[in-house]
């Protein structure tokens, strides 16, 4: 996988552009500053055998270091979420898989003081059309927790449906919890994923 990355997806004030190294100062302010907003809903590492305890979470450059790398592999796709100028959130586009399949996942989190803005049904839209359009990837999916309100309404204005849930899928703020799985697939959206938002946001009827 090349396909021009790594490659900045713009839409008005939204930005995808893939972590840096130097975004360490303003991520981890971000970050920080929404611990418990985030708590909820970040993958957490479950203890090891008999209970042993998990090994410290990887530093700022450690992490960005592995996306990169898998990036380089073509197995990710990992971007910051930049709104008005500010690093506001991270969307990656994990578990890329080619041959028969062609589908990846979709994972986001954003500012709380700029939540409910569109700011992430826009880069979600981005990042799709992205793997739909140029990549040539058939299948996007999204795994959300239930309790997940305003994080499963992104998916579902951008027109993806559910599939159901899936037991106890991975492990969230300490306990291994249960995810809704929302999928959509290229022949849904022909026209594109941005192009709904686009008819969402400006209150027109949406063509599929």
């Amino acid at each position: 996988m090349n396909a021009g990355w790594p490659v900045e997806l713009h839409e008005g004030e939204v930005v995808l552009r893939p972590i840096r190294v130097r975004d360490q100062r303003e991520w981890q302010e971000v970050s920080h500053r929404n611990r418990d907003w985030l708590r909820r809903w970040e993958a957490t590492v479950p203890p090891g055998p008999a209970g042993l305890a998990a090994g410290p979470r990887p530093t700022y450059r450690q992490m960005v270091r592995f996306l990169r790398g898998e990036a380089s592999a073509g197995r990710m796709l990992p971007f910051v979420v930049v709104y008005q100028g500010r690093l506001v959130g991270q969307l990656t586009v994990g578990g890329i898989t080619w041959g028969s399949m062609c589908s990846a996942n979709v994972g986001y989190w954003v500012d709380e003081s700029v939540a409910g803005r569109g700011i992430i049904p826009t880069a979600v839209a981005l990042a799709v059309n992205y793997c739909f359009h140029t990549l040539g990837l058939h299948r996007i999916e999204v795994c959300i927790r239930p309790e997940n309100g305003p994080s499963r309404r992104v998916v579902e204005k951008l027109g993806f449906r559910s599939e159901g849930i899936r037991p106890r899928y991975l492990h969230i703020d300490g306990d291994w919890r249960d995810h809704l799985v929302y999928a959509l697939t290229a022949e849904e959206v022909p026209e594109g994923v941005l192009a709904r938002w686009r008819a969402l946001s400006s209150g027109r009827r949406p063509s599929n």
